[in-house]
C-alpha cells in the first residue's frame, strides 16, 4: 500500500499562513475529492480563507502555483492527476508537473503540497482521490505536507537567517 510508513502527523495552527490550492479539471471525480481532501485538511490546520484556482489539466499547474508563489503565499498545494494511456504523453505532462512544481518551489522558497496522482488506471486514481469508497486521501496529505513545510520555512528564516 501506497501510504504505509506515512508520518503520524498532528493538525496544529496554521491560521496565520496564506494558502492558495491549484486544481487541474481533467477527471472530475478524482479532482473534487483531492480538492474536498485539501480544503479539509486547511480546515484543520485553521488555515482561514484558502484561495482555490481551477486550471485545465495537470500540465498547467506549474504556471499558475508560480504567479500565486510571486504574490507572496506562503504555500501552494497543487493537485492533479495523470493516467497512463497508451502513448508517451504520461510521462511529458507527469515529468512536466513534477520538475515545474519543484522549480517554483526552488525559485520561489515556497512550500509546495505534491498532491499530482500518477497512475496506471482510474482505478488507482480513485482509490487515492480521498472519497468515501478511497484507500486513500492524497488531497490532504498533500495540504498538510505544504502546511509543515510553510511553518518549517518560516521558523527556519527566523532563526537560522536572522
Amino acid at each position: 500500500m501506497a501510504g504505509h510508513g506515512a508520518p503520524d502527523q498532528r493538525p496544529v495552527d496554521c491560521h496565520d499562513l496564506r494558502v492558495a490550492v491549484v486544481a487541474a479539471s481533467w477527471h472530475e471525480q478524482v479532482m473534487d475529492g483531492l480538492v474536498d481532501g485539501a480544503l479539509r485538511a486547511l480546515k484543520d490546520y485553521r488555515v482561514e480563507e484558502p484561495k482555490v484556482v481551477r486550471v485545465p489539466g495537470t500540465f498547467e499547474l506549474a504556471v499558475v502555483a508560480d504567479a500565486l508563489a510571486r504574490q507572496g503565499y506562503d504555500a501552494v498545494v497543487a493537485l492533479g492527476v495523470v493516467i497512463r494511456g497508451g502513448t508517451p504523453h504520461f510521462e511529458y505532462v507527469c515529468s512536466a508537473a513534477t520538475d515545474g512544481l519543484n522549480r517554483v518551489a526552488l525559485d520561489h522558497q515556497t512550500a509546495i503540497g505534491f498532491g499530482v496522482l500518477t497512475c496506471d488506471t482510474e482505478e488507482q486514481a480513485l482509490d487515492r482521490a480521498g472519497l468515501a469508497h478511497s484507500v486513500e486521501d492524497k488531497g490532504y496529505e498533500a495540504a498538510a505536507a505544504a502546511l509543515v513545510t510553510a511553518q518549517t520555512l518560516r521558523h527556519v528564516r527566523r532563526v537560522y537567517l536572522d
